[in-house]
């Protein structure tokens, strides 16, 4: 049982060291990449291909052939790898197409671009036109192609036809929408599209004028709309000019379904030096791949190819509309960004007026951010509209924010008045000017430092409170002030007669308690007395003394009240004695005055 035990684990050692060379040297074949659903509409990835390139740590270059189906585009990879048909990408001899979706074959070539160590790896493609296929997954095919691509090799046997420019219409869009933003960071830079025709003889023309001449205007003297969209699409390619070259391959042998079984002495040698011219070719004009100016590794070009397809997938047929999208996402968030930071630098609250000249400004400056970064001419209206959306989301949360702040604000600030109305309705000596002089005072505290929205709903709470304030006040004023009045009348007689014997003091003390209260039992009541022109000047008086710009009495009532107690104190004491000859005015004189009279008789 022992020996058997170790043998199994022996074994099973073995077979996972014999699967981890195998992986390794596994890497020397055709991978699939993108693979197609099984409704043969929509693309997925195939993670065993994706293995294969994100382990490249180098930049990485993409080189795909496309075109339609039986064209020979996996014999030309082959050929372009050095390859025999039974060690490189399968080729085809029946009716249905052989490759499905997209295949890159696993070990990159290494080739010094501009001094720089670039993985180029070839890309097969799923030939367009074949049996059981949608017109939109043949489109979804090229798209990606193009877009992962840095040469696009389009492979067209014997000539250009209408139909093979309308398959360019995705190229044509993309060239529109990102293209020709020299001097900026590009989304991804353009496939250098490469027109290559398989084709024994060219009448005498270059191949070069051959796609020139293909791509001319058609006259459309009937209007067609179909001449005149494949006449739009000559009009962009022409534009991109600097960007596509063409090519001539003559057919390497007669024996077509034999091509896989000949060697390079067995084929046609014109065939041969046109194929290492090629390669040639290709090799010079072959780029790193850049994405927003930044050149891709391994990883990065898995992660690149993710977004794309899933943009590509998004409706239901491939637009340029959805790569625009997935490349300006980020810079709608960058803008985005900015609008924040913007408003960000907000001390809250703040009048609305305010708040909305800020985000005004601030919105208009992430715009004209986007209009310069943006990528895309005609579908970037949607990632317009979506940064909008969030601003008008984040602006929305700023006006909530500003809305509470300033509540909180202005509720402080009015029960903050509503305190200090309150203690002014209970002031130790009745004021009418100081309580107006409070009431204004908070009121215009109020004024400066209540802002933003909540400014109205508490300015009419406040005019009511002050209205409801100052009318309890004037109602119990009056009151308050009588009956004040009639016990200071009976203190200074108190003290007039008793204190400092000031018999003046006394008398005005005795007139204004008599006038007080004979006037309110001839009159019924003391509100009558309010009318009373007598009144009023005993108000003002009241007034001018208890609170003036020199002097609050009400503050400083009980530090005077001490201080007179201590004068009247002293004078009792000691001060009548040594200033008695200096009094001009009537005082009591406590001696008796008859005893010290002479006799008259």
């Amino acid at each position: 049982m022992d020996i058997s035990h170790w043998v199994f684990v022996v074994s099973v050692l073995l077979l996972f060291l014999a699967s981890g060379s195998f992986s390794i040297d596994s890497f020397h074949q055709p991978f699939p990449i993108v693979e197609p659903d099984p409704g043969h509409t929509k693309l997925r990835l195939s993670r065993e291909g994706l293995e294969a390139i994100s382990r490249i740590n180098t930049p990485i270059a993409a080189v795909a052939v496309i075109g339609p189906y039986r064209s020979g585009k996996s014999f030309l990879l082959n050929q372009l790898l050095s390859l025999s048909c039974y060690e490189g990408f399968g080729v085809g001899h029946m009716r249905d197409t052989k490759t499905k979706g997209i295949w890159v074959w696993g070990t990159p070539l290494e080739l010094n671009i501009d001094g720089v160590r670039t993985s180029v790896f070839y890309l097969d493609t799923e030939g367009f036109e074949s049996v059981g296929k949608s017109n939109v997954y043949d489109d979804r095919i090229f798209a990606l192609a193009t877009v992962m691509s840095s040469v696009l090799i389009y492979n067209l046997p014997e000539t250009v036809r209408e139909a093979d420019i309308s398959r360019l219409s995705f190229a044509v869009e993309l060239a529109e929408e990102f293209y020709g933003r020299f001097g900026q960071d590009v989304a991804f830079e353009p496939a250098k599209l490469l027109w290559l025709i398989q084709r024994d003889f060219l009448e005498g023309k270059t191949v070069k004028e051959m796609v020139d001449e293909a791509l001319r205007h058609v006259p459309n003297t009937g209007g067609d709309k179909n001449i005149d969209q494949v006449n739009q699409i000559r009009d962009s390619l022409a534009v991109m000019g600097d960007n596509s070259t063409a090519f001539s391959l003559p057919q390497p042998h007669l024996m077509r379904t034999k091509l896989c079984d000949l060697k390079d002495d067995d084929l046609d040698p014109m065939y041969v030096k046109k194929r290492e011219q090629l390669k040639e070719l290709v090799a010079s004009i072959i780029r790193p791949k850049i994405v927003q100016g930044k050149s891709l590794n391994g990883k990065e070009f898995v992660s690149f190819l993710e977004k794309i397809l899933e943009a590509l997938n998004k409706g239901e047929i491939p637009s340029t509309g959805s790569l625009v999208e997935v490349f300006n996402k980020g810079i709608v968030e960058r803008c985005l960004k900015l609008y924040n930071r913007r408003m960000g630098k907000l001390r809250l609250p703040m009048p609305e007026q305010s708040l909305q000249d800020v985000h005004d400004r601030s919105r208009e400056e992430a715009m004209k951010a986007f209009d310069e970064l943006h990528f895309g001419r005609r579908h970037a209206k949607s990632s317009f509209e979506q940064l909008d959306e969030d601003i008008k989301e984040v602006n929305k949360n700023i006006i909530m924010a500003n809305e509470y702040h300033s509540a909180r604000l202005c509720e402080a600030l009015y029960t903050q008045c509503e305190d200090n109305v309150d203690q002014l309705q209970v002031l130790r000596l009745p004021s009418m000017a100081k309580f107006n002089a409070g009431f204004l005072q908070c009121n215009r505290s109020f004024e400066q430092e209540c802002i933003g929205p909540s400014r109205a709903n508490y300015e009419q709470r406040m005019v009511k409170m002050m209205g409801k304030s100052r009318s309890l006040f004037i109602k119990e004023y009056n009151q308050r002030l009588f009956n004040w009045l009639v016990t200071f009348s009976l203190i200074m007689v108190m003290v007039g007669r008793f204190i400092i014997k000031f018999i003046l003091i006394e008398m005005a003390a005795w007139v204004l308690f008599i006038f007080l209260e004979t006037y309110t039992r001839m009159f019924w009541s003391s509100e009558s007395l309010y009318y009373n022109p007598v009144w009023h000047f005993i108000v003002s008086t009241w007034e001018t003394i208890v609170y003036n710009p020199i002097l609050d009495l009400d503050r400083w009532a009980i530090p005077i009240g001490c201080t007179v107690a201590l004068w009247m104190l002293y004078w009792r004491c000691y001060g009548r004695r040594k200033h008695k000859s200096r009094w001009l005015l009537p005082m009591y004189n406590s001696h008796k005055s008859g005893s010290n009279r002479p006799r008259s008789d």
